[in-house]
């Protein structure tokens, strides 16, 4: 029996934060990936993490209290659902685990300038200070490991293989605008063109397959046995302790055996069958999680008699989904997550033809108000001509892309008028002229009294800087006038196994199960189904893989079996 003195499954953020520590600790890993990429979930996301009193923002004087971030977690999480021994742990951790992850060369971030909680005007928010950003990384540092880091969907790529990040986007707005774009997006051209000489894609990296790829580039360094391709069917166990795992691979059954533990890191069960059992009925729902997040781990913490977490409204992350369908009956997905909802000139309406929202505010707040009431599931967000010129929507780019092949796929509508466009997407076209009216009277003062889109700083850090009255709004008036059908939809699952704050996870009594370990989206999510700001996911993920290592470096090993 080969023998390791830890068994990570999954190879997201969450699950190379406990490997690289673990690594980094002296101990040896095994990494175990069900797809034949590696990176999950975490490497087509944002990137962003969500910590508190981080080195970077302590240097630009901005880590604020610790009871300040508390105070916002309460406010937002709801005292019946609050869980102080977790959200200490994450809140007094969180820095150090960043800091260990990048004084070992495993991350690498900067401060956002600007990144308000996603509801700042309650107690305890902040605009600047908690959300950080992955600073770019050289694919090529992975050598030939690069073409098996998983790649973001084409609909997140330009040119076919081109990575861009969130000041990356704001540049390719203002190229006509300003010098200092243009040369930025020149200088990102070049690069790409060389790129694409030697490789299948872009190696400038951003987001999460810059975070991605830099923790494993170290893992790897550190003798990280990354094995791809392997399907986990069981967990063994020895007088209550988990001791290993049953694989299957190439057909074949194998036990492996950990000394320390085995850490659960599989992203959830988002793209399970059970997924629909845990949120409410749309028409139509699409998660951004690979088909391989399956809740696999997650069953696997239920057969050892793991706790799961209680029902909650929101068991996943929510985010809107826009679906391209291609001639060979592939199935595009994109999150409507910052490019376009907020920005002036874009409204969504319902299967009425009337608002219901306020576009601005964030993709888990939107998504939820879809599943409110039938008629908001699937809804449409719609734009004029200067704001498909200046902005895009959803795949559609903005000039000088010309994008009539997705008119032409059936995914953007396109119209000489709302009346048009409103049989186009069958809804009322009276009561669409209707909405439109009212929108654009308010619009021409850079109000919004229906929804207050741009009525917070979140709101208007989402929207247009450069854009008076309001960076959120403007009035559609230039023909041709664009539709794009949203369906609800996930960037994952929140419910999972219950654990300690070291992420041990309990059984049915509330101990902790020897030698078993839950984190990322496996881990029953210290948000409780909320989503107070950007990189509330990765923030946790890094946080609780960094203390599950640590509490593994703690364990006397387990003997069994031969050693590698």
């Amino acid at each position: 029996m080969k023998s390791w003195d830890v068994i990570v499954i999954g190879s997201g953020a969450a699950g190379f934060a406990a490997a690289v520590t673990a690594c980094c600790k002296g101990l040896s890993v095994l990494m175990l990936e069900k797809a034949p990429h590696f990176g999950g979930t975490s490497a087509i996301s944002g990137g962003a993490v969500w910590i508190h009193d981080t080195d970077q923002a302590r240097k630009l004087g901005k880590s604020g209290a610790p009871e300040d971030i508390k105070t916002y977690l309460r406010t937002i999480i709801g005292e019946a659902n609050y869980r102080p021994e977790l959200v200490d742990a994450f809140v007094c951790a969180g820095r150090e685990a960043l800091a260990f992850l990048e004084q070992e060369g495993a991350v690498k971030y900067s401060l956002r300038p600007l990144s308000p909680d996603y509801y700042p005007d309650e107690p305890g928010a902040v605009d600047v200070g908690r959300a950080l950003e992955v600073v770019e990384y050289d694919g090529r540092e992975l050598g030939e490991h690069f073409r098996t880091l998983r790649a973001p969907p084409p609909g997140m790529l330009l040119f076919g293989g081109m990575m861009v990040n969130r000041v990356d986007i704001q540049h390719f707005l203002d190229i006509r605008r300003s010098w200092r774009s243009l040369r930025h997006c020149s200088k990102l051209l070049l690069r790409y063109g060389r790129d694409r000489i030697r490789h299948h894609r872009g190696t400038r990296l951003a987001m999460g397959n810059a975070l991605i790829a830099r923790m494993a580039t170290l893992a790897l360094r550190k003798e990280l046995e990354l094995k791809l391709n392997v399907t986990v069917k069981a967990l063994t166990e020895q007088d209550g302790q988990v001791t290993g795992v049953v694989v299957e691979q190439e057909g074949k059954a194998l036990t492996l055996h950990a000394r320390r533990g085995v850490v659960l890191a599989a992203g959830g069960f988002a793209a399970g069958q059970i997924a629909p059992q845990f949120r409410p009925a749309t028409q139509q729902h699409y998660t951004m999680s690979p088909d391989t997040n399956d809740g696999a781990a997650f069953q696997l913490g239920l057969s050892v008699h793991a706790q799961q977490g209680a029902d909650l409204p929101s068991n996943f992350f929510w985010a809107p989904v826009s679906v391209l369908r291609h001639p060979d009956g592939r199935e595009e997905r994109f999150p409507h997550l910052v490019t376009d909802r907020a920005k002036p000139g874009v409204i969504a309406v319902n299967q009425r033809g009337m608002r219901f929202v306020n576009e601005s505010n964030s993709y888990h707040h939107f998504a939820s108000a879809m599943q409110q009431q039938a008629e908001n599931a699937p809804c449409f967000l719609l734009c004029d001509a200067l704001a498909m010129k200046s902005y895009g929507l959803g795949l559609a780019r903005p000039a000088p892309v010309n994008n009539d092949a997705l008119v032409s796929a059936g995914y953007l509508y396109k119209a000489q008028s709302l009346r048009e466009l409103a049989q186009q997407i069958g809804v009322d076209p009276q009561q669409l002229e209707q909405t439109v009216a009212r929108y654009n009277r308010d619009a021409q003062n850079g109000e919004d009294s229906a929804f207050h889109k741009g009525g917070n700083s979140y709101n208007r850090a989402m929207g247009d800087a450069a854009h008076r009255l309001n960076a959120c709004n403007a009035p559609l008036v230039n023909a041709p006038f664009y539709a794009v059908k949203l369906f609800t939809g996930d960037l994952g699952t929140s419910r999972g196994l219950v654990t300690t704050a070291n992420a041990q996870v309990v059984n049915q009594q509330g101990s902790p199960i020897g030698g078993l370990y839950a984190v990322g989206n496996d881990m029953d999510s210290i948000m409780a189904g909320t989503y107070p700001g950007p990189g509330i996911t990765l923030g946790p993920a890094l946080t609780f893989g960094y203390l599950a290592a640590i509490h593994m470096t703690q364990q006397s090993p387990q003997t069994s079996g031969e050693t590698t």
